[in-house]
């Protein structure tokens, strides 16, 4: 799949720049660059190819969510190429602009990206239903430079009605999000080590310290393991399990707190200015992390899955993890 990563990592090189990121954060209007990216063709890389696009799998397009979270791109990339896939297969065209994605039918829960969607894709627990975002009230969350949106409705969400996926949305996310958590913490590994190395203290790079080598050597094993937890929750395709997901996010939520801090206490002060780009990039780990489910949620989903069912563990796991 390289061969798709190369033009579309340089594509977000040049529209997500820290300034153009910082500007939407700050009110700017995102339309310019979901144009481009709407252009490129990217965004129908899950829709079958009889309705227009290029019918890859979840697996597939997996590298381009993670470069999406890399580059703390602030639109709903990732959800818009899942919600357009599960529309088209319903025989219907999909609106052009940017879709969120919220897993339950609960009023009152954070969407992530909400404030810059156009629309919003809601799991009512039956169905799926394709809500204009301001229909939906959407409410700011108050934590600093959020895009989040909290929304709300009276009676039944309304809206396109899509079927809904055997496991419902949240399943889907989380592993959405656990993607875009491992794009993040590659990319803040690399920027930590680069750091590293090049920051002279007392006549020599501070990377050469054995304290600091331990920290960057524990960075990068959190980024290997939210990567492969990534790749297995998007093995399973738009039809993950809820087993499927927890390990996927429950892996990655808990590896983000721990990779935020460590990237933070190597770069020092100059990691939360609001000049340098570090910020961006923990902020989102932070956000992602509580998004769709904490990990605190998918280990309870996934040790009440093991608790009901009598096989071996090895048995088990490969079963419903490795199935």
């Amino acid at each position: 799949m390289n061969e798709l990563l190369s033009p579309f990592d340089g594509l977000l090189e040049h529209l997500a720049t820290p300034e153009a990121i910082k500007a939407i954060e700050t009110g700017a209007s995102p339309a310019a660059m979901w144009r481009d990216l709407d252009e490129s063709g990217f965004l129908d890389a899950l829709v079958d190819e009889a309705h227009g696009g290029s019918g890859l799998a979840l697996a597939d397009v997996e590298p381009l969510i993670a470069a999406a979270g890399a580059r703390a791109v602030p639109l709903p990339i990732a959800e818009t190429m899942v919600a357009r896939a599960l529309i088209a297969a319903a025989g219907i065209a999909a609106p052009r602009g940017p879709i969120a994605i919220a897993g339950s039918a609960q009023a009152g829960q954070t969407v992530p990206l909400g404030l810059v969607a156009e629309h919003v894709l809601l799991d009512t627990g039956t169905t799926l239903v394709l809500a204009a975002r301001d229909d939906l009230a959407p409410a700011v969350t108050g934590v600093h430079r959020d895009l989040a949106a909290r929304v709300t409705w009276d009676g039944a969400p309304q809206g396109l009605s899509v079927a809904r996926p055997d496991h419902g949305l949240r399943p889907i996310a989380a592993v959405l999000r656990a993607t875009l958590i491992a794009g993040t913490v590659a990319r803040l590994t690399e920027l930590t080590t680069a750091y590293a190395n090049d920051r002279v203290q007392f006549g020599k790079p501070i990377g050469k310290q054995q304290a600091l080598q331990q920290q960057l050597a524990m960075m990068a094993e959190d980024m290997i393991a939210a990567r492969i937890a990534a790749q297995l929750g998007c093995a399973a395709g738009l039809t993950v399990s809820p087993v499927q997901a927890a390990v996927a996010k429950a892996t990655a939520s808990a590896v983000a707190p721990r990779i935020a801090n460590t990237a933070h206490a190597v770069h020092g002060a100059i990691g939360i200015s609001e000049e340098f780009a570090l910020q961006l990039l923990t902020r989102r780990l932070h956000e992602w992390r509580m998004a769709d489910g904490s990990e605190g949620y998918w280990t309870a989903v996934l040790g009440g899955a093991r608790l009901t069912d009598p096989a071996p563990s090895v048995d088990w796991v490969r079963a419903r993890v490795f199935a």
